[in-house]
């Protein structure tokens, strides 16, 4: 499991966290690497967004003879700055591995006008995650629960109401891309 300590600035999970879920709010919060910064500032946060990545990736695919379907992924929200933070790192991970860049990790918040605010849905595409049960990502989301003097959820991706995704695992989506004034990246 790679290093996902959450800097002081970004640990929330005291003030949103409680045995219920993650509360959730008109801000929410997208993680992202510093290469991808002016880009999103610029274009705002869209689906599919890491044009480089899938460009490097389809070139992959078609340099070794196999075909490459790129597929339209909503944009990826969580009510909490730590729980974005942890996606932030995977997306450095990758993009780093993948370009031999050392971008950092960064979080983003989204302030979203209340009509923008109903088209946040639950991520229940994360059944795939839960499912595999190996993700670092519930070892992560446990530790904030501990840390919190919470039971970690133990949601059963086969009954789990849809909500469940939403509080208890803090994964969100939103459909519609999300315009650059409504972004503002997280600070100490």
């Amino acid at each position: 499991m790679s290093d996902t300590t959450t800097p002081a600035y970004l640990k929330d999970s005291a003030q949103i966290l409680t045995q219920a879920g993650f509360a959730t709010s008109q801000t929410w919060y997208h993680g992202t690497a510093s290469g991808l910064l002016d880009a999103i500032m610029e274009q705002g946060l869209i689906q599919s967004g890491d044009k480089e990545y899938n460009l490097k990736a389809k070139q992959t695919m078609t340099t070794i003879g196999s075909s490459f379907k790129e597929n339209k992924d909503p944009v990826f929200l969580t009510q909490s700055k730590e729980l974005a933070y942890y996606w932030a790192v995977k997306t450095c991970e990758s993009r780093n591995k993948y370009f031999a860049n050392d971008e950092q990790p960064l979080v983003l918040a989204i302030n979203l006008p209340a009509e923008l605010n109903t088209t946040i849905n639950p991520d229940v595409g994360a059944a795939g995650m839960l499912l595999a049960g190996s993700d670092d990502y519930l070892e992560v989301l446990s530790k904030i629960y501990q840390d919190n003097g919470l039971v970690a959820p133990q949601v059963d991706p086969m009954t789990a109401d849809r909500m469940e995704y939403l509080a208890a695992l803090g994964m969100a989506y939103s459909k519609q891309n999300i315009a650059a004034d409504l972004l503002e990246v997280v600070k100490p």
